[in-house]
This record gives C-alpha cells, structure tokens and sequence, in this order.
C-alpha cells in the first residue's frame, strides 16, 4: 500500500520509537459513503483503528478486517475525553505496538485537515517519535450545504464572500460577516452555535436573512430547516428548532437556491424505515438499493440455511457431476450455488469441474452468483425469473443433439415440483437433490416485534412466499399502516392469503426491480398529497384509524 500522500519526511521528525505508524483519515461528512479511495485502503489495511463514535464501530464493517481492533476515544463510561488526553490515548495505543508495519488508523470526522485534533495528536505523535500520515477527506463545510441543496459555489454568482465559522471561536470579529453579499457558514451545535448565530445578529446582520441549519447531514437522517436569521436564533435560544441536532447553519444567499436544488432529502424514499425479511448475506443489493432512495433498512432473518440432514445424495450427484452423468445442472437459487460452491471446497473440486455441462439460472440475481464463481449460464429466462419463467426458456430433450438425458437440480428441502414436473414432460430426467435446507429463523428481538406490529416501518419487502410465512410466523403481520412490497404475483398471493394488504408487486421478480417498485409507488403517494393539498408524510406517520377505514372500503 502507498503512503506517499501528505507523508512526513523522516528527517523533519525525532528518532523514531518502536511503534506502529499511524494514519490520520478523514470519516467523511456522515455517509461512509463518500470516504475517498485512499480513505477505503488505509481502513482496509489497518490493525487498529482510533475512532471517536462507537456507532462507527458496525458502520465500518465493509471496510474493515475482521481481525482489527477498535479503540474508542470515549472513556468506559461513555464520556468525551479532554483533547490531551485523546492525545496520550493515541500515542499510548501507537506505542503498543513494538512492529513499525503494524497500522493504527486514527478516524476523524469530514476532513482531518479542518480539524483542530490533528494539530493536537500529530503533534503528540511526533513529540514521542512515532511516524505518521495523514490522508485529506471530503469535507463537511462544503458537502453537507451540497446535500442540502446549497451548493456555496452559489455565492460566486452574488458576487460576494464566503465565511468559514467555528461556533467554537469565541473570538470571531462578526462585525466583518454582516454584509449581505457575506455567505457566512457555521459549524457547531447546541449553545455554541446558538452563540455564534447571536453574535452574528447583535453585530448588525439583517433580521431577515435567510438561514439553514442541517442535521445528521448527508445521512438519510438529514433534517434541514430554513428560518430567518431572527427566527433562527429564537427558535435555538428556546429549544423550539425544527433541527434541534444542527451540526451545520448556512447564512447568506445559497439558502435561496435550496428550493430549487434540494436533491437528497427529495428522494423517493428519504426518511423511511423499510424491513427487509432477509439474511445479511442475501441482502447486500437491496440495501444498497434502499439506501440510494434515500431510506434505513432493518434486516430481519427469517430463515436460516443449513446442509441437508443426510448430505450422502449431495455426495452422489457431485460425483455423477464430475463423471459425465449430467447434461444440464439447474440453479434456482443463490442458496444453491452457495450450497454446490461449499461441497466443492469440501471434496477439493473448482469450477473446472463443470467443463462440458450446460448450466441454468433461475434469474439475473443467480446469474450474477454464478459469474462471482467465474461461471457464465447458458440459460436464464428472458421474461419472469421464476420456475415457469425458466420452463419457458429450457429447450426440451433432443435424443439427437443430447448426448445425455439427465438434469441435476440442486435445490431447497422446500421447493415446489413445478420445475421437475416441467422438465420431465420434456423428456429430461431429472436429478432433484435436497443442497440445502431452510429452517425458520428465531424470532426478533422484542422491540422489533413491536416496531413491526406497532407501525415503526413505512414498508416491508418481501421477496418469497416463505419470508411471508416466516415473518408472521416468528414477528406477527405488519401494521396495517406499513406499505407492502412483494416481489412477484406467487409472494402477493401468499401475503394475501395472511391477511397482509399488498400495495406493491415488482415488475421483474428481482430485490433490486422490487425497491424500485416501491420508490415508484412512494413518489406517487407524494404527489397525490401534494396534488390534494395535504403535506407528504411517511406511512409511518399517518393515523391508524384513517388507513384501516380506507381498507375496509
């Protein structure tokens, strides 16, 4: 790995000590998100990692080695601690370390280089010897006003200045902020930003100049409020904001521009709490999908995948596999390829294994398992990604141009004879082979139970027919206020058939095709409220009463 960038020359420092070098890297604004490449290779690179916020700890978990310690700047009660004793922390956990290959990443929040800390514990680093970098992130000042719809390249077209403010300085001159042409931004929360926008008011800046405070910003919690410089330092001054964990506050001409340019926060989806009844492992793509619409996502399990009870079949079919009994092997989920992956791994076999056999795929989403295992399928349906779907495709047994006549299907304990009755009426004969069982997960913890029955979720996507059973099953069925987002007609009938109201049914049986549905559908509640006059608001927050009546007509 590169440390060329920012690096300190050896010869500007003190003899070094035996120690671990430490890598001062920017966290980014809020959303991991926008962590710079360099950002992303030092984290996965690290053995130790010097963090701030315990809720980073999770947050980081793609990035991370699942070796690396994590060490919090908190004390063991959950207090800050004082600027100098971060500073001994660091050189403490650095010096540690008797190995200078051993890599202690200290994480700061937006950009290291805007932070008055990494004076402080560079500083302290050099002081006891230890090497050190540091590696520039995206900064706050400048991409939390962007993902509120404030970019402050809006000042150029005024004609004016731009102030950087830390609500901290209390020795800032407002008196030079207070021409209009000023964009003034300030960073702080609580009293401290309080302070700063009274100084900035009593100095003499217009009453009436538009401010913004944003919270939680570039997250999909961002909260931005936009008031009256006078309005604004009420509003804080009696605890009565609208984003009362403002980080952020943007005085001046940009706030104008937010009406036009607010992009984030006017995503389909932003704000909303979607379940997904999924495993972690299954659920990666949908997430992501969910978090690009603006929205949080819980995934609850409600299956668990486990080998077969008496794995001497599997056993069976891999050698008929590798001997030439089969001409086609069909996967019809992602479970299966995983399932034929890890018994491979087990006997010492690879993908060479397959050479000369056709191979099937039920979808886009088990294709692309396929491809991670440097497999491309001859067969995936063009039209429903489902057994019928893939029945449609399958060409049927040609004793002229098929050497062999037998298919192997390795499958779920649970899965219908829809796809083994079709391919036996076309001639094949079939191999159906228990890969994995699905076993019902255990139930959530109280609290989710609770969200789930109570109305905390504005959607819920299901994406099978068994992660409807499940969920209801081990959780009880979603409020009647929560939107229900299935991924094809086979999932909708079996909610149904449980009581659940079905909003929304994916066009093309994919998690991804499924969270677009459902950004699609939220747009459109939104603009039948706006068209109706009514304020948008999530399913979440819309009164019981008034759902059920509108069901019950």
């Amino acid at each position: 790995m590169s440390t060329e960038a920012f690096s300190i020359h050896p010869s500007h420092l003190p003899t070094h000590v035996a120690a671990a070098r430490v890598a001062f890297v920017g966290a980014g604004p809020g959303d991991l998100g926008l962590l710079t490449v360099r950002a992303r290779d030092y984290l996965a690179a690290a053995d130790t990692v010097v963090l701030d916020s315990a809720e980073l700890v999770e947050q980081l978990g793609p990035w991370t080695r699942d070796d690396a310690d994590f060490v919090l700047t908190t004390t063991d009660s959950g207090r800050e601690r004082t600027d100098a004793a971060r500073v001994k922390l660091l050189v403490r956990t650095a010096t540690r370390y008797a190995d200078p290959s051993h890599l202690v990443v200290r994480l700061l929040e937006g950009d290291p280089v805007a932070d008055p800390a990494l004076t402080r514990e560079a500083s302290g680093c050099r002081e006891a010897g230890i090497p050190f970098e540091i590696v520039p992130g995206v900064a706050t000042v400048w991409s939390v006003p962007a993902y509120a719809g404030m970019p402050l390249s809006g000042t150029v077209g005024k004609g004016g200045a731009l102030h950087l403010i830390d609500a901290e300085d209390s020795g800032t001159d407002w008196s030079r902020s207070v021409d209009d042409e000023i964009t003034v931004v300030v960073m702080g929360c609580g009293d401290p930003l309080q302070k700063a926008l009274t100084g900035l008011l009593e100095a003499g800046r217009d009453p009436q100049t538009p401010v913004a405070l944003t919270e939680h910003g570039t997250t999909v919690r961002q909260q931005t409020s936009v008031l009256s410089l006078g309005e604004t330092v009420e509003a804080l001054a009696t605890g009565a904001a609208a984003c009362p964990d403002a980080s952020i506050a943007v005085v001046g001409h940009p706030v104008e521009l937010r009406s036009e340019l607010s992009w984030w926060e006017s995503r389909p989806l932003f704000g909303w709490s979607v379940l997904v009844p999924r495993t972690k492992e299954q659920s990666g793509s949908m997430t992501a999908r969910i978090a690009a619409y603006g929205a949080t996502s819980s995934v609850v399990p409600t299956i668990s995948v486990e080998p077969p009870r008496t794995p001497q079949q599997m056993d069976r079919a891999i050698k008929g596999l590798v001997t030439g009994r089969y001409e086609w092997i069909g996967f019809t989920s992602v479970n299966a390829v995983k399932a034929i992956r890890e018994k491979f791994e087990e006997l010492g076999l690879d993908a060479r294994a397959f050479a000369g056999l056709k191979l099937a795929a039920v979808g886009g989403v088990t294709a692309d398992a396929l491809r991670e295992w440097g497999l491309e399928p001859d067969l995936v349906p063009t039209g429903e990604h489902s057994a019928r779907g893939l029945l449609e495709v399958w060409p049927p047994y040609d004793e002229v141009l098929d050497p062999i006549d037998r298919v192997f299907l390795p499958r779920a304990d649970i899965a219908t004879d829809t796809l083994v009755a079709g391919l036996q009426d076309m001639g094949w004969e079939v191999d159906d082979v228990t890969a994995y069982r699905t076993v019902r997960a255990s139930p959530p913890p109280a609290p989710v139970r609770e969200a789930i029955k109570g109305g905390a979720f504005d959607a819920v996507c299901f994406t099978s027919s068994s992660t409807v059973r499940n969920l209801v099953g081990i959780a009880g069925k979603p409020h009647p206020n929560t939107v229900v987002a299935c991924i094809g007609p086979a999932t909708a009938q079996t909610a149904q058939e449980h009581g659940l109201r079905v909003d929304v049914v994916a066009g093309e049986a994919s998690s991804v095709a499924l969270v677009d549905a459902l950004a699609e559908h939220a747009r459109h509640l939104a603009e039948a409220a706006q068209a109706a006059g009514e304020p948008v608001v999530r399913p979440s927050q819309r009164k019981a009463t008034a759902r059920r009546s509108r069901s019950r007509r």
